[in-house]
């Protein structure tokens, strides 16, 4: 799938996160993109995180989508974030072994705490396949930290990912 327009954010190499850690082996290991409008990633779901005997677990698509809204709002915003909901629809059937695309968007700022995103995922065929929207608690970098949200260095990670925009 096409990558081309899109930049590659930092991650932090330690990360054992589910969803974006390459330090986890059995997790989804997402790298994101952006063409300063959204973030993305391409992924492909392996076998032993399947539902059916064939199709990437309903789950599994839910996470990919939290991650891909919650970084998109990171980034976007320069903002920590908190998941509060989503609502998600499952729309074709997601084939494990195949990459697809995962794509978010902000939708909405409807405070300085808190937003509204969508996400996306397409299959090769550019069929969206699952989509999801979702609201979430922003925090300003201070407030992050009074809150405990994450440790020093994630903060540190965070300022590297936000200065990638500039």
């Amino acid at each position: 799938m096409d990558k081309s327009g899109y930049t590659l954010l930092p991650n932090r190499s330690d990360n054992k996160y589910f969803g974006c850690g390459p330090a986890n082996p059995q997790g989804l290991q997402m790298q994101f993109y952006t063409n300063g409008e959204t973030v993305a990633s391409w992924i492909t779901v392996p076998p032993h995180l399947c539902g059916w005997s064939n199709l990437a677990h309903g789950g599994i698509l839910f996470t990919a989508l939290d991650e891909i809204m919650g970084r998109t709002m990171i980034y976007l915003l320069k903002r920590f974030v908190l998941t509060k909901s989503m609502t998600i629809e499952y729309l074709k059937p997601v084939p494990h072994g195949l990459e697809f695309k995962v794509e978010g968007r902000i939708l909405e700022v409807r405070s300085e705490r808190e937003a509204a995103a969508e996400g996306t995922i397409t299959n090769e065929a550019g069929e969206i396949c699952t989509r999801a929207t979702g609201l979430w608690a922003t925090f300003t970098p201070d407030s992050a930290r009074k809150l405990g949200i994450a440790d020093e260095e994630t903060f540190r990670w965070f300022e590297q990912v936000i200065e990638t925009k500039r």
